[in-house]
């Protein structure tokens, strides 16, 4: 479970990148109505977690991955095409969503965030941290000195 000042540090963080994600984009461009919520996997492979998201539409400049206190913040804003919500437009059915979206998957294996790679290709993003050893809960036996 999330303690509160690590909900507000996460709320921050989002925040940062959406400002960010703003300034990159001209203002008819963004897009504040909804939340975007792509599906995603964590696969662990032994030697690394995966973490798989979908993101048909979006462009790579509109995404951002962060590594931050043992989790992963996945964030970005997916914008709907031009001339999509012209007010001439009738719609029959609409399905797909568009909006900003922060996804935080809590890493529950020690990583090398240093070590994080991303790719983009085709729509999905695939984000492969390393495992490394666990250091907490080893049992250390620690040498006694004896002074005289």
């Amino acid at each position: 479970m999330l303690s509160f000042p690590e909900v507000n540090e996460f709320s921050d963080e989002v925040r940062r990148i959406f400002d960010a994600l703003d300034r990159e984009h001209e203002p008819q461009c963004r897009s504040a109505a909804g939340v975007y919520m792509p599906p995603l996997d964590v696969v662990d492979t032994g030697d690394a977690v995966v973490v798989l998201v979908d993101l048909p539409g979006i462009g790579p400049s509109s995404i951002r991955v962060l590594v931050k206190n043992g989790n992963l913040i996945v964030a970005g804003e997916k914008v709907p095409p031009d001339g999509y919500a012209a007010s001439a437009s009738s719609f029959h059915l609409v399905e797909r969503e568009f909006g900003r979206f922060a996804r935080v998957v809590r890493l529950s294996v020690a990583v090398d965030a240093g070590q994080t790679h991303a790719t983009f290709s085709r729509g999905l993003l695939k984000v492969s941290m390393p495992r490394i050893p666990e250091r907490r809960g080893r049992e250390i036996t620690v040498a006694l000195d004896v002074e005289p």
